[in-house]
């Protein structure tokens, strides 16, 4: 019988479906045909009129893996979120989403048991599979996923005023906070912001107008200017959204925006807001929280091998202080978050003090801090102590009191992680002394100190490839002793990119774990160039350095690394001065 077992089995679960009738089983059982999978299924759609849903059911049924319905799939902005198109493409596979610790996917072979493999080694997740027909995989991935657009003008004609109306208004007047056109145009600009990949909105009154800026990849994009006498309206409009106090316009005000209460739209996004009393009037920014937007896993963030290696590594530890530092928006609870859910386990008591709660994980046990009740970091912390936690995630260390009661934590058998605004990793020790914690307490409990920016990536599809200028040749072999073709980014950018030349971002990292000899200079309490040469002896990668490897991987652009991260001065003096000496 020249019919493969597998394929009898599915010409079986056909005939016991009634989909073929008895003559037709016995045709094809007897058949002498070496048939391949793909003429199999031709065979079977072509001569028997079998359609390719009833063959996918019956295929379903016979492996035992769920089938892919392709007519109830919608793909959204976080498609690609995990596993990026390119490579779902290259393996004709397609994200469906993701449950506890599983991500989804949609395959036509289930045989490729390589693509599991490949799949968990890139999101670190277990696979679940359902089973799709090529077709229907294949033109989803063909699907360009277009954001949708938000349009401004009806409101602004609604408002009844022009773009650049110079009519003097009374900013005092907070009568049409309520009005429906100021409705629409508040929730306008959060909607458009959302869906062009926002993380801040900015809205910056001047003398004569109101700009609406929006930060796109770390890039502010003006997306909209306002008549002057429409600011004192629409400020009055979000700080009722955010429940603060509408006539206070003296002092810095904070607040938070649950946008799913003021739309219709399936946005289960959250703002915190913060106002400020500037000299043209109150400005008010906006940090986009998405809730629906997941965690992604450590191998997805831009470690290096190596770094990504020796961090797994280091907060698995029983116990010490794991830092992260770099200025706000570097990705650094991103990067903890990923963490805490790689080492989270049935058997881990986890506990978390934030302000605000950006992601909710299972298994954690989350509490946003609230000052106007006194409810501090440092209050919540103490609070820890006595829960018997095994981790704990403190949102920012912000003072001496926090400082301190984290490093108690960390000497007494906790695993604590948090965050510290500080500019690279050997500088947050000076930053730790400055704050009072003595010396010998920093280098007991410190496991390792992360610093950490965000790049632009380069487009993928109209980056270039170019040879290196000599000044890029010289910069190149100094840092990672390599030179090579470069990518540029395309002046003119792409539809895929928004003509920026850049799509999304990438992490790098300056990752210093402790060492004997850092420790003993931590002791000492020598200078912060001391503490980055002793860390860069003990193989500790810049940033600088982890920023010209991704150069090297092709990820992003010469420009947008020297832009974001500078040179590494004391760095180069000091392989010179080892290179003479040697």
């Amino acid at each position: 019988m020249a019919i493969g077992r597998v394929q009898l089995k599915i010409v079986a679960k056909l005939h016991e479906m009634d989909w073929l009738s008895d003559d037709q089983f016995e045709e094809l059982k007897a058949s002498q045909t070496d048939y391949t999978g793909e003429e199999l299924d031709s065979t079977l759609m072509d001569e028997f009129h079998i359609s390719d849903f009833q063959l996918l059911i019956a295929k379903s049924h016979t492996f035992g893996i769920p089938p892919f319905r392709a007519e109830h799939y919608r793909a959204t902005e976080y498609t690609f979120e995990k596993l990026d198109k390119d490579f779902c493409i290259e393996k004709k596979i397609l994200p469906v989403g993701t449950v506890g610790n599983y991500i989804l996917i949609a395959l036509s072979n289930p045989f490729e048991l390589s693509i599991i493999s490949d799949v968990q080694s890139k999101t670190g997740r277990k696979v679940m599979r359902f089973l799709g027909r090529e077709s229907d995989i294949l033109r989803h991935l063909e699907e360009e996923q277009e954001k949708p657009s938000i349009e401004f003008g009806d409101v602004v004609d609604a408002l009844g005023m022009e773009y650049n109306s110079d009519e003097e208004s009374d900013d005092d007047d907070l009568s049409d906070e309520e009005s429906a056109p100021i409705i629409q145009l508040a929730n306008r600009i959060i909607e458009d912001a959302f869906f062009s990949g926002g993380s801040d909105i900015h809205i910056e009154p001047s003398e004569n107008d109101c700009r609406v800026r929006v930060r796109v990849d770390g890039i502010c994009q003006l997306k909209l200017t306002l008549p002057k006498k429409v600011t004192g309206s629409l400020i009055a409009r979000l700080k009722v959204m955010a429940e603060l106090d509408i006539a206070e316009k003296r002092k810095p005000q904070d607040g938070r925006i649950i946008f799913k209460q003021f739309t219709r739209k399936p946005l289960d996004i959250d703002l915190r807001i913060s106002t400020a009393p500037l000299n043209h009037g109150e400005g008010i920014v906006m940090r986009i929280l998405d809730k629906q937007k997941s965690t992604l896993p450590l191998p997805a963030l831009g470690f290096s091998a190596e770094n990504l290696g020796m961090y797994r590594e280091l907060i698995r530890r029983p116990y010490g202080m794991v830092l992260h530092c770099g200025p706000t928006g570097s990705g650094k609870s991103m990067t903890l978050y990923s963490a805490l859910n790689e080492i989270n386990s049935p058997d881990t008591v986890i506990r978390t003090a934030e302000d605000p709660i950006e992601y909710t994980l299972d298994g954690l046990c989350q509490l946003q801090v609230n000052r106007k009740i006194g409810l501090t970091f440092a209050t919540a912390l103490r609070s820890f102590l006595r829960q018997d936690p095994d981790i704990i995630l403190v949102g920012e260390i912000r003072d001496i009191e926090t400082a301190g009661i984290a490093v108690e934590a960390a000497l007494t058998g906790h695993m604590l992680f948090s965050t510290l605004h500080t500019n690279d990793a050997p500088g947050t020790v000076a930053r730790l002394t400055e704050m009072g914690i003595e010396p010998f307490m920093i280098s007991a409990c410190l496991v390792c100190i992360c610093a950490q920016r965000l790049m632009r990536r380069i487009c993928k599809t109209c980056g270039k490839i170019q040879d290196p200028t000599n000044r890029e040749v010289d910069i190149l072999e100094r840092a990672i002793g390599w030179t090579g073709q470069v990518r540029r980014a395309n002046p003119g950018g792409c539809p895929n990119c928004n003509n920026s030349g850049y799509k999304g971002r990438v992490g790098i990292h300056e990752l210093m774990p402790t060492s004997k000899e850092l420790v003993n200079g931590i002791n000492k309490q020598v200078e912060t160039a001391v503490i980055k040469q002793i860390a860069i002896r003990n193989n500790m990668k810049t940033l600088h350095q982890d920023s010209m490897l991704k150069v090297q991987e092709g990820i992003t652009t010469m420009e947008e690394s020297i832009s974001t991260v500078p040179t590494d001065i004391e760095m180069n003096e000091e392989f010179e001065t080892s290179d003479s000496k040697s």
